[in-house]
């Protein structure tokens, strides 16, 4: 029988801008073949797989185009926003989501405080950085973090999406403070070994982001651009081992797929 999946515009409040993400409800846990073969299909960042437990929170997954991954803040934003918030049980653990009156989504994801590292050979030269408009070179768990001296670096750049391949890394993350009222850091996610190019808005980054720009300015409540071309705004909120991401959403599409799970 066809399987419906819903296109939601994650981290905005408006359509066509954000990071768009599928989500697909089932009833019943899905081959995992037929899962990447259908976010090859759908060809956006992520798209989330929900299936309903019979204690009414929700398995999740999700899979780029290329491969599953462990987390992903999108996804969950839009398949919060679908199912109204909910518990989902997923491979980075239990993340519990709350959504406003206002439609605004809360997510209550791990913090990852990222730890300072040489540069690995050839990452600056992929992101087309100097050394001397670099400040720092951290990692976390599964990402790489530059930290440039200037925002306008940040919106700028134009990486080497071949040498970025090399970098062994789930994604690179390029950051500086914000250059808007209001905007304590702005960032791009490149993501080349995931099958994403540059990921328009990342939930996940900002675990990372968080408890960086906290120790920074001093703060644990900040706001963070994502300057991509299609941009989106993550709120975020450090709470110890925690960070409470917020953002909105929009729904742009409803998909019918007519291949059965089966």
């Amino acid at each position: 029988m066809p399987t419906d999946l819903v296109v939601v515009d994650a981290f905005t409040d408006r359509p066509f801008a954000g990071n768009p993400a599928a989500v697909c409800l089932l009833d019943r846990p899905a081959p995992e073949r037929w899962m990447q073969q259908v976010a090859d299909e759908m060809h956006l960042s992520e798209t989330a797989f929900a299936v309903r437990r019979p204690d009414g929170d929700h398995d999740l997954r999700w899979f780029t185009p290329t491969v599953e991954v462990d987390l992903c803040g999108h996804a969950t934003l839009a398949t919060a926003s679908v199912l109204g918030g909910g518990r989902f049980h997923t491979r980075s653990g239990v993340l519990t989501c709350t959504v406003d009156a206002d439609g605004r989504v809360t997510m209550d994801f791990p913090a990852d405080p990222p730890e300072p590292r040489p540069a690995p050979d050839g990452l600056l030269e992929a992101v087309g950085l100097g050394g001397d408009r670099v400040e720092a070179v951290l990692a976390g768990r599964t990402d790489l973090v530059v930290v440039t001296a200037d925002a306008a670096d940040v919106r700028g750049l134009d990486p080497d999406q071949t040498r970025l391949a090399a970098v062994d890394c789930r994604g690179v993350i390029v950051t500086a403070a914000g250059d808007l009222p209001g905007v304590d850091c702005v960032s791009r996610f490149f993501a080349v070994r995931s099958g994403i190019a540059e990921d328009p808005v990342t939930g996940s980054a900002h675990c990372t982001l968080a408890p960086y720009w906290a120790a920074r300015t001093g703060r644990t409540r900040l706001v963070g651009v994502q300057a991509s071309p299609r941009g989106g705004t993550v709120a975020m909120r450090l709470e110890g081992d925690r960070v409470l991401l917020a953002g909105h959403a929009r729904r742009v599409a409803e998909v019918r797929l007519l291949v059965d799970p089966d």
